[in-house]
């Protein structure tokens, strides 16, 4: 008989600010815990230590290592899918060069804020079966750019899913290597022009050509 796989979902949410403190701190302690050991040593045990608070009260939040990685993973991966959306917002009514500077611009910023907590959580999702997450969370910014590509203002496109889905996961690979490398900062600054030469010229290709009409005399 096959297991049964382990409960991913918090046991509780926190509402009272205290509350909220605590799970921020557990948060913050297994990143904290990942970066220095590893998923070879993460443990409950030595995050609540980090945290400073008893195991007991880690598990009011959490049943197990899995759901507290889950939860971790899906608020890392909410903070990128949340610059991406606002990127795309700011970008409406533009030129595809636009769009596609703001949204690999966006993107970057938002994995290199804490490259060491990026790279941490890359071999999270697979520990936890994290796929579903990720997928909303993709889902989640491919509408963002349907939305924006919908108003470009010097292109017309037909079906926008394929594109979307093609973008939102073009830009990934290139980065997650950078990351994966260390890359200094002139690295990712030439590998972010090459992201944007890149995607606007697919959007170009994508798109018919929005002719301006003339006023009349």
């Amino acid at each position: 008989m096959a297991r049964p796989l382990p409960l991913l979902q918090p046991r509780k949410t926190p509402i009272q600010a205290r509350s909220a403190h605590t799970v921020e701190a557990i948060h913050t302690a297994c990143i904290q815990v990942l970066i220095d050991g590893g998923m070879e040593r993460l443990s409950t045990t030595r995050v609540a230590a980090r945290a400073g608070v008893s195991v007991g009260s880690l598990y009011q939040y959490y049943p197990n290592k899995q759901s507290l990685l889950a939860a971790v993973l899906e608020k890392h991966l909410m903070h990128v899918v949340e610059a991406v959306e606002a990127s795309c917002l700011r970008a409406k009514g533009q030129p595809v060069a636009v769009m596609a500077a703001s949204l690999v611009q966006a993107f970057i910023a938002a994995k290199f804020a804490a490259p060491d907590v990026s790279r941490a959580l890359y071999s999270v999702a697979s520990e936890v079966r994290g796929e579903a997450v990720v997928a909303r969370l993709t889902q989640r910014s491919q509408l963002a750019l349907c939305d924006m590509l919908a108003t470009a203002a010097d292109r017309r496109f037909g079906d926008l899913a394929p594109i979307s889905f093609v973008l939102s996961t073009a830009v990934v690979g290139p980065v997650q290597a950078l990351l994966a490398s260390s890359a200094a900062e002139p690295v990712i600054e030439r590998v972010r022009e090459h992201l944007v030469a890149m995607v606007s010229a697919y959007l170009r290709q994508m798109g018919s050509e929005v002719v301006a009409r003339k006023s009349p005399r």
